[in-house]
């Protein structure tokens, strides 16, 4: 079969097997509809591996060769040479003779010297790509073989590595958090569900020097929380405790409740039996304080893509604000604000308080320059 065509010249030029020749008549470059999906799914797989080598990091201090490069990595020099050439050609590192370092975006985006270590994301992408190739069955089933929290109490590392990016995920969000809140500076009681990683009770302990925290998440999260927060001198005030939050006490007489990225990975009815049991923890006037991805306030791509994930990992969906705030109004809340972040990708807060007599010692809640949206 000939897939090609011959000019005035009898050269043999490229047709396109997949289409019809005439697309090409033009003289346009015939369509290749796998290569586009192929350079998406390699630039993935290498900027994944470098972020779980540690390759960005290494190279956030000096300029490397291939062989220092491959000796600091405990990696093959083929390999890394091959690696980097990817990684070169894609703009990520640059290459100056024999010698290798990040491009000025890469040390900013995806190693410790920048605000959020992206890099964090990169190596959690390595892990979940094995979980992702479950994809296909997943969807023939509904669901995961395994949910995301099994598989890691069976392998602490990969509790770790999700630890480690959620630790940089929360720190995004946390400018916003802290915003949102004005809080007195009197005695206060916080209740921090899913908050493995610490940084949003720490930094609430820190601005509020008369707050004490309690931090509930499984103990497969948690592998580096109690020396963090020992880190910041402040064991004697936020307590930790490794358990299913589902299922725990999480005691009684809270001023504030954070509960931050966890109602996506949670069904319906188990959220419907967190809100209920807030209801009850929390005083009268009382906060509430969700943040989550309700799946009217998402670009639509962003927002197919996580339920695709939730699909593979826990078997849950994203909500809406309709349902949160309904879950939340049958707990005896009342929503006092949304607030959509920007960029939308990084969700939305939303801000209730339990209905009754305001606790005293709350002030206003929502910061200036918030409001409905």
């Amino acid at each position: 079969m000939d897939y090609g065509r011959r000019d005035g010249a009898g050269t043999i030029r490229a047709g396109d097997p997949w289409g019809d020749d005439d697309d090409a008549a033009d003289g346009a470059p015939a369509p290749m509809p796998m290569l586009g999906i192929y350079l998406q799914m390699m630039t993935a797989a290498a900027m994944a591996t470098a972020g779980k080598l540690g390759l960005f990091e290494a190279l956030a201090d000096r300029p490397m060769d291939v062989a220092g490069l491959a000796e600091t990595l405990q990696a093959s020099r083929t390999g890394v040479e091959r690696l980097t050439d990817f990684l070169v050609a894609l703009g990520s590192l640059t290459r100056r003779g024999p010698m290798l370092a990040n491009a000025a975006e890469t040390t900013r985006l995806f190693t410790a010297r920048g605000p959020i270590d992206w890099g964090a994301g990169l190596s959690w992408t390595a892990d979940v790509w094995k979980i992702m190739s479950d994809l296909p069955d997943a969807v023939v089933r509904g669901g995961p073989e395994r949910l995301l929290w099994d598989r890691m109490a069976e392998d602490p590392a990969l509790g770790q590595a999700f630890s480690r990016y959620m630790r940089e995920a929360a720190k995004f969000v946390l400018p916003d958090l802290v915003g949102a809140l004005d809080l007195p500076d009197g005695p206060l009681r916080l209740l921090d569900l899913g908050g493995s990683h610490g940084v949003h009770s720490i930094e609430l302990c820190r601005r509020y020097p008369r707050m004490d925290a309690v931090i509930v998440d499984l103990e497969s999260a948690l592998s580096e929380t109690r020396t963090r927060i020992a880190d910041h001198r402040l064991e004697d005030r936020i307590a930790v405790q490794g358990a299913d939050l589902r299922c725990c006490d999480w005691g009684q007489g809270y001023d504030v409740a954070l509960y931050l990225s966890v109602a996506h990975n949670m069904d319906i009815e188990e959220n419907r039996a967190i809100f209920r049991r807030l209801g009850e923890v929390i005083r009268p006037g009382g906060i509430l304080v969700i943040h989550d991805y309700p799946k009217e306030t998402r670009p639509l791509l962003f927002e197919a893509a996580f339920r695709l994930t939730l699909l593979t990992e826990t078997g849950t969906r994203t909500l809406s604000h309709a349902e949160l705030t309904g879950m939340v109004a049958e707990a005896g809340f009342t929503t006092q604000v949304r607030i959509v972040l920007s960029p939308a990708e990084k969700g939305t807060l939303i801000i209730a308080r339990r209905a009754g007599a305001r606790v005293a010692a709350l002030g206003r809640m929502v910061g200036e320059g918030f409001g409905q949206n």
